[in-house]
């Protein structure tokens, strides 16, 4: 079985197995039974299970139903980690493809990265190219509250899936239904900012920053710069406002 001395001194400590005799100068004795357990242990523990599983539990069942039970649960255990390691791996090749794309080594933006990815979202191309700040902010306001940026970014995917669908069929900028998806639009932005001007600037740097973007919301957001904020001009001189340039402005002097 290919059990070493120190294994052996390992589960006779734990309480897993203990010889059934010693010599007088202290050395272990086996008995056939007691290799007999040591191959139960040793073969269990080949399947996942853990030496305190084994002690507690495992080799002190009694009907196959509680073996059954036991073996389920184990199963159930390993299909999870194997999902969970699957992903990892998944997390791995692309973070790799990641490094290579900033071109520098940058550990506090690769863990960034690694959250997202171990959560299989997709849009963690978003976060890589936020700034110091951009970064400060969305995760002091987004790490607890995970639902909530999803529902922005979830807003944000189906205004653009609807401004293409009203730019393709003509419909002007200026429209009832285009006006009304401006307000969307603008209602997304400020509760993203909570109206910190500040932040709506580097917004609009993210914006102009698409070469970086993953390539297909790249063409999207392009093919509806202009109809989408053609239409949030007319909102706001709706609602009595002007965009913010002038303050915008300020702000990056």
């Amino acid at each position: 079985m290919n059990v070493t001395v120190r294994t052996l001194q390992y589960y006779d400590k734990e309480g897993l197995l203990t010889p059934s005799s010693m010599t007088e100068g202290g050395r272990r004795l086996y008995s056939s039974k007691d290799i007999i357990k040591l191959y139960q242990i040793l073969s269990f523990k080949s399947l996942g299970f853990s030496l305190e599983d084994i002690k507690e539990r495992v080799l002190k069942m009694d009907t196959p139903e509680e073996v059954c039970i036991m073996l389920e649960q184990q199963e159930k255990m390993i299909e999870a980690q194997i999902k969970s390691m699957k992903l990892v791996k998944t997390s791995l090749h692309a973070l790799k493809e990641e490094v290579i794309q900033m071109k520098e080594v940058d550990f506090n933006k690769y863990a960034d990265i690694i959250q997202p990815l171990k959560m299989g979202n997709k849009e963690y191309w978003v976060i890589k190219l936020f700034d110091d700040e951009l970064m400060d902010y969305f995760k002091e306001r987004f790490t607890d509250n995970v639902e909530e940026g999803k529902v922005i970014l979830n807003t944000y995917k189906e205004v653009v899936e609807k401004a293409i669908q009203l730019k393709n069929k003509g419909i002007s900028p200026e429209s009832d239904e285009a006006i009304e998806l401006a307000s969307k639009w603008w209602a997304m932005i400020m509760e993203f900012t909570k109206g910190d001007l500040t932040l709506l600037t580097k917004l609009m740097e993210f914006n102009d920053n698409k070469e970086n973007w993953d390539q297909e919301m790249a063409n999207k957001q392009k093919e509806i710069d202009d109809y989408i904020g053609r239409a949030i001009d007319k909102y706001l001189r709706i609602q009595g406002m002007e965009f913010p340039t002038e303050e915008l402005n300020n702000d990056n002097k």
